[in-house]
């Protein structure tokens, strides 16, 4: 049985509050102070105290003997325990590793965090001089960019996708300067998993370039659907994909 968390306050929206904290530490990526986190929550020091008490008997965070707060055991835990579920980085990983060495684009696999965003899992940067900056857990608009337009289509929207949309092109849409071809994968029950894209310079998205991705990242994501135990459906787009 998983820890539980000592609700404060009206329920259900002390959760929220909670479980903002352990957002705002995570997406810091080292150690923070309780003033940061009053600043980047908004919460008062007395109303943070409370609720991180829940959260460090739940072992979702940790006071650190500096006085700053880092994510705590049952966090790793979790993140072990979902991983472990869909054996993303060891299905996923080689794939997008090959995909960088057979000289594309910098490779990435994207899925749902939130209502308006969507985070990076896995990154393997490009070997060319010039990529797109993203890293492993950074957020990104979920309704901007080829691998978000994917995970509202497939996993998180109101519209069904059509059967064949498979594939998708942005062109400076998310950054004025960067491009993307993305394409769903999916897992047991055939299940989205979230989405694999390929993005870089939009200078370097010629016709020709877009075209050779598109194939590459289809593959991959069939590839990596086969593994993970889904069925890839059987009509493609043509492979310019959606543009969006």
């Amino acid at each position: 049985m998983s820890p539980s968390i000592v609700q404060e306050g009206d329920g259900v929206a002390a959760v929220d509050r909670a479980l903002l904290i352990v957002d705002v530490i995570a997406q810091r990526g080292e150690p923070i102070t309780l003033a940061d986190l009053s600043r980047a929550t908004g919460f008062y020091k007395s109303t943070l105290l409370r609720l991180i008490a829940s959260l460090e008997r739940a072992s979702l965070v940790i006071r650190r003997g500096d006085g700053r707060y880092a994510l705590g055991s049952y966090a790793h835990q979790l993140g072990r325990c979902y991983e472990a579920a869909y054996r993303l980085s060891e299905v996923l990983l080689p794939l997008l590793n090959d995909l960088v060495d057979k000289g594309s684009e910098s490779a990435s696999f994207h899925t749902y965090h939130d209502t308006q965003s969507r985070i990076c899992l896995l990154r393997v940067d490009s070997h060319h001089s010039t990529l797109d900056r993203i890293r492993v857990g950074e957020l990104l608009p979920l309704d901007r960019g080829a691998a978000g337009k994917l995970i509202i289509w497939h996993g998180q929207g109101d519209t069904p996708a059509p059967e064949d949309d498979l594939l998708t092109l942005s062109m400076g849409e998310r950054d004025p300067n960067c491009a993307a071809v993305a394409s769903p994968v999916f897992g047991p029950d055939n299940e989205f998993c979230g989405a694999i894209s390929l993005s870089g310079p939009k200078e370097r998205f010629t016709p020709a370039a877009i075209k050779k991705m598109s194939r590459m990242v289809l593959l991959a994501a069939e590839q990596a659907t086969l593994t993970l135990g889904g069925r890839w459906p059987a009509r493609r787009k043509p492979a310019t994909g959606r543009r969006t």
